[in-house]
Order: C-alpha cells, then sequence, then structure tokens
C-alpha cells in the first residue's frame, strides 16, 4: 500500500494551492481518507477528512471555509484545496486512509492505517 501526497509549495499569504494524494489501494472506494500537517516543533494535527463516498467531510475549525476536501475514487485520488492561506498554515501535509466498515468520516490520527510521506506547503508573509 503506498500514499504519494504531491502539490506542496512555496506560496504568498492569501494564495492557493491544490494537494494531491494518489493511493495503490486496490478498493480505495472502501477506505475513509483524510489529511493531517505537522508544523516544527508540534504535534500532528487533523486538518480535514473523507469518508468512502464522498458525501461527508469534517474540517478542522482552523481552515473551515478555506480548505475543501475532495475525492476521486475512479482515479483513486484524494485532494486538498486550500485557498486564503496564512502563514499559520506552514507545515508538512500528510494523506492517511483508514479501512473501515462504516461510511464514517474518521478525524482521529490514531486510527489511520496507511500514511503518506508528507508534502511541504510554505505561505509566506
Amino acid at each position: 500500500v503506498q500514499l504519494q501526497a504531491s502539490g506542496g509549495g512555496l506560496v504568498q499569504a492569501g494564495g492557493s494551492l491544490r494537494l494531491s494524494c494518489a493511493a495503490s489501494l486496490r478498493t480505495f472506494s472502501t477506505y475513509a481518507m483524510g489529511w493531517f500537517r505537522q508544523a516544527p516543533g508540534k504535534e500532528r494535527e487533523f486538518v480535514s477528512a473523507i469518508n468512502r463516498g464522498g458525501g461527508s467531510t469534517k474540517y478542522a475549525d482552523s481552515v473551515k471555509g478555506r480548505f475543501t476536501i475532495s475525492r476521486d475514487n475512479a482515479k483513486n485520488t484524494m485532494f486538498l484545496q486550500m485557498n486564503s492561506l496564512k502563514p499559520e498554515d506552514t507545515a508538512v501535509y500528510y494523506c492517511a486512509a483508514d479501512l473501515v466498515i462504516s461510511d464514517r468520516v474518521e478525524i482521529e490520527l490514531d486510527e489511520y492505517d496507511y500514511w503518506g510521506q508528507g508534502t511541504q506547503v510554505t505561505v509566506s508573509s
């Protein structure tokens, strides 16, 4: 199982980035997916998550209204559209997959089974 996150980079405050997570999961549509981030010196934190079918999503309060999570099950790919970026969004962003029985959205880091390698997002002021 491999998760490949991409799309990070350096952007000015107020700018946008779109992260992608390509999954080598044979049954991608049976996994709840999520994005987490970790800033230097801080613990990894929840950013956003989406259920198996893509119809339910959750966001951390800090990104609500600015970030949008989505997935394309036909292409085994998840996305995170990040708008109105702030310097405090600077972090390594990780995608994760959680094999679930129910169609829930998972926000707990410890529940995720597989993790990508992370992509750096840097927002300058």
